[in-house]
């Protein structure tokens, strides 16, 4: 895809940071609106993640403007919002490659540019990068510069506030930018995030702070007294006490679209000493009303056409797993009033909306705070509610000890709808959903089951949800096959398998989606098939009987190999002394990267010519 870069006269000349800085201040907002245009032109040809960037496009300019990139460290929280961030900083003409296989990283990326600083994906670590590369850079005594960027719905999570904590204690060079538009994925929540919302009308504040210095700015003794009165007016009109109680000097609200106040406060900031809070307010979407007015809808996008007012509707096809999660979360709830649902900001993505429509009073969106959604579960259990934590494989990650300590330890009935389990595509290494079966599978008390379609995923769901002890049903991110949905009541005996096919010598034993193909392998190797469903308790009795029966046996799943659900069969038959030949098919001892899930699984083998392959290898 070629762009014309005739049409941005400015841009065209920044092949770095450092051609940015020496264009002339006056010039910044013409440089501001040739990204903006560049970023709808290019997104809307090539897909991916779009309003976050619209937002900090003069934030970027600002930045790298006053800061000396790469040699003072920029850290961008999350990274939805840091295409803007790649145009300058050499990738611009790789823009459309953004998300492809082989194309640029959908987030800053250590390997792929010395800008980006840190690797990212997951939200809110970018306040404790910061403060780490602080420490060094003052060790380093070379005077370079630390700056985080992160949004009002990554502030919500307990590591950044474990961050400000800490920075504000030792006292490190660093500026904070608090990225102020009121949005993380979905709507934030939360009473910080609704304190920072007033703060939009923070003009009294500003008016009167500013009135009272130029009144008593020329009378020496007042000077204490000033500047105690501010203090005091901070504390009724805004919460830059609770960042200053924290250790930081806070400085805000101001506006985030204007490129040249912005260069001017950063500035002046970055001379300042000690750890600095600069609260910048923006829109998300800006400059394009359609993404303005819907920043969800537009938050990722696929090609679509600037000009038109909706994005292109994907052509009809089969429910994802969200939306039947979703859809069995609505049919329960019209018959159990117990039912509570939880989601760490990912109501959208999780097939939520429907629900949290429906039954608001039953439906709790924590805000980015998986370890508290775990715990914020156990509680609703121990209080005789059934809570049902709808949460990313990648994220629950960020759970793990609550899981384990507060939720599995005391046995609690706590349903974990686990999304995006297995490979995921476009987002790449931190999104991939390759370990949940491995970290889970260790844990005592846990049921783990694993759907092939979306028949068992609702049989799956309705199971965990009746038991008195925790549970897990994972699948992965895409659609079902087109099978009939079960009612609400029905069932499956805890720790069976089903037989799909009779064959010799070899048997696949499939965990999850991965049947499909296993299937076509299977006709094709003239092997035996199980669909294994539970992946803890593993269905023994089957494993026993296919293991007195074949030569060879082939678990494959959507998960890594080490630790998984292959490795708890490779146990039991070690246990019970059995010796046969068993190969475990998986995803590989390696992060996965970025592509279609239809492009990992082909190159990882784990597609039915990928599964052939190595079972003839193996069996040759």
């Amino acid at each position: 895809m070629t762009t014309n870069l005739a049409d941005y006269p400015l841009l065209a000349q920044i092949n770095s940071p450092k051609d940015l800085r020496n264009i002339p201040q006056a010039q910044l907002s013409r440089v501001s609106n040739e990204l903006r245009n560049f970023l709808l032109n290019s997104v809307s040809k090539s897909s991916g993640h779009f309003a976050s960037g619209l937002g900090t496009i003069e934030l970027t300019v600002a930045l790298h403007y006053v800061y000396d990139t790469p040699f003072d460290h920029l850290i961008w929280d999350v990274g939805h919002q840091a295409y803007p961030h790649k145009i300058i900083t050499g990738r611009r003409d790789q823009l459309h490659t953004i998300r492809q296989k082989e194309g640029l990283h959908p987030f800053p990326w250590r390997e792929e540019s010395e800008y980006d600083t840190l690797s990212v994906g997951h939200s809110s670590t970018s306040i404790s990068a910061a403060l780490g590369l602080a420490v060094a850079a003052e060790k380093e005594g070379k005077d370079r510069k630390t700056v985080a960027v992160i949004g009002d719905g990554a502030i919500t999570a307990g590591m950044a506030f474990e961050a400000l904590n800490h920075a504000g204690d030792i006292n490190k060079d660093m500026l904070v930018i608090l990225n102020d538009n009121e949005m993380s994925i979905s709507e934030n929540v939360g009473a910080l995030n609704n304190h920072l919302a007033k703060m939009l009308s923070g003009s009294l504040y500003t008016g009167l702070r500013e009135g009272s210095k130029r009144i008593l700015k020329n009378i020496p003794p007042i000077k204490e007294l000033a500047s105690r009165a501010e203090e005091h007016l901070k504390g009724m009109v805004v919460p830059s006490t609770f960042f200053e109680e924290l250790g930081f000097n806070y400085i805000g609200p101001i506006d985030g679209h204007d490129v040249n106040g912005l260069v001017d406060t950063i500035k002046n900031m970055r001379s300042l000493k000690g750890p600095q809070l600069l609260h910048i307010v923006t829109k998300k979407g800006k400059g394009y009303q359609a993404a303005e007015q819907d920043p969800i809808k537009y938050h990722a996008v696929p090609k679509f056409n600037p000009s038109e007012v909706n994005l292109p509707k994907s052509k009809p096809s089969l429910p994802t797993y969200s939306q039947i999660f979703g859809d069995w979360l609505c049919k329960t709830a019209e018959v159990d009033k117990d039912l509570v649902a939880i989601t760490p900001a990912m109501r959208e993505g999780s097939g939520m909306v429907e629900f949290s429509q429906r039954f608001p009073e039953q439906y709790f969106d924590v805000a980015i705070a998986e370890q508290h959604a775990v715990t914020y579960a156990a509680g609703l259990a121990i209080g005789g509610q059934k809570p049902v934590v709808a949460i990313y494989s990648s994220f629950l990650q960020r759970g793990y000890d609550q899981l384990i300590h507060d939720v599995a330890i005391q046995n609690l009935p706590v349903l974990f709808a686990v999304d995006r389990a297995g490979i995921v595509g476009a987002d790449g290494a931190t999104h991939q959903g390759s370990f949940d079966l491995s970290f889970l599978r260790c844990i005592p008390n846990m049921v783990i089951m694993a759907p092939a379609n979306e028949r068992e995923c609702q049989l799956m769901l309705n199971t965990g949800y009746q038991l008195q002890q925790p549970a897990v049903v994972r699948y992965p991110r895409g659609s079902g096959t087109g099978e009939s949905l079960p009612s609400i009541d029905e069932t499956i005996e805890l720790g069976k398998g089903v037989e799909i096919r009779q064959g010799k010598k070899v048997a696949l034993l499939s965990f999850g989606t991965m049947l499909k193909e296993a299937n076509i392998a299977a006709d094709a190797l003239d092997a035996s098939l199980v669909d294994m469903r539970f992946v803890k308790p593993l269905d023994e009795s089957l494993i026993d009987e296919l293991a007195n029966s074949h030569d060879y046996l082939v678990t494959v799943e959507d998960n890594a190999i080490a630790g998984g659900a292959g490795s708890g069969v490779n146990e039991y038959l070690l246990a019970q002394g059995k010796a046969i030949k068993v190969l475990n098919i998986g995803i590989p001892d390696q992060f996965i990267k970025h592509g279609t899930q239809e492009q990992m699984h082909h190159e990882h083998g784990l597609d039915a010519q990928g599964i052939i392959d190595k079972v003839n290898a193996f069996i040759a």
